[in-house]
């Protein structure tokens, strides 16, 4: 299978290489398109540093990484990766259906890909069609959330760099976005990271969830859900196979801390 992601022996983070301030350690990674991996961890242990590596916003301080086979680099040139932040970052004086075809307006002629869906065609899936020209002081944190979503996937991404997307949401809110993310990634087929704090949503989420441990930040385990969720892919969040995974999670968390 095609790998979306890889690394091998990664150290990512700040300063120059002859005074490195590294965040992450000897990360070896692979990711295979397709996958949803859920990403947990301490505070400070890395997280949202790796997705700005792979999104080409930091570059590695050792180590290699690749993007679809390339750099991280031709990966953002193509807009193969796209990233949606806690924040939704709305433009307060551009309408739902404005700020989602943001990035056709400023990325390069051509943009818009063969077999793309319309704007209308991704606020329908949002679930945002009737809400298409109001502006964002007029909606909920949820759905300033989706169009978020929709404007990262409006340039047909083949990545989706999630960073806590949902943190600032309520529980129910947030419950509902997580059914609503999983069934877009089944639908597009795309590859997604997924940084989050909660145990819950990561093991409700992820094919796979990664536990950071940090200082330094480096992979502690690797969990896979897989066998655990079958052939449907997915649980409910009852279901005690998926309760024992959490369980599992957490003590993994905890000795990672």
């Amino acid at each position: 299978m095609a790998l979306a992601i890889a690394a091998k022996g990664l150290a990512v983070g700040y300063g120059t290489p002859a005074a490195p301030l590294p965040v992450l350690e000897r990360v070896d990674l692979a990711i295979p398109e397709g996958e949803f991996l859920a990403i947990l961890g301490p505070s400070g242990c890395g997280k949202s540093t790796l997705l700005r590596v792979v999104a080409d916003l930091l570059p590695p301080l050792a180590g290699g990484i690749t993007v679809l086979g390339g750099s991280p680099e031709a990966a953002r040139r193509r807009r193969d990766v796209a990233f949606v932040f806690q924040d939704a970052t709305l433009l307060p004086w551009r309408t739902v259906r404005q700020n989602i075809e943001l990035p056709l307006q400023v990325g390069p002629a051509g943009l818009r890909r063969p077999g793309l869906a319309s704007t209308d065609e991704l606020l329908a899936l949002v679930g945002l069609l009737p809400q298409a020209d109001r502006l964002p002081h007029e909606l909920s944190g949820g759905q300033r959330q989706r169009v978020a979503i929709a404007r990262a996937l409006v340039s047909r991404p083949r990545i989706l760099l999630m960073d806590e997307p949902f943190g600032a949401l309520d529980e129910i809110t947030r419950d509902r976005l997580n059914d609503e993310l999983a069934q877009l990634w089944r639908r597009m087929g795309i590859t997604i990271l997924f940084v989050t704090h909660s145990v819950m949503e990561a093991a409700y989420l992820g094919q796979r969830v990664m536990v950071l441990a940090a200082h330094p930040g480096r992979v502690r385990e690797i969990v896979d859900l897989r066998p655990v969720k079958g052939e449907a892919g997915r649980l409910p969040r009852e279901a005690p196979p998926l309760v024992e995974a959490m369980a599992h999670l957490r003590a993994v968390l905890a000795d990672a801390a």
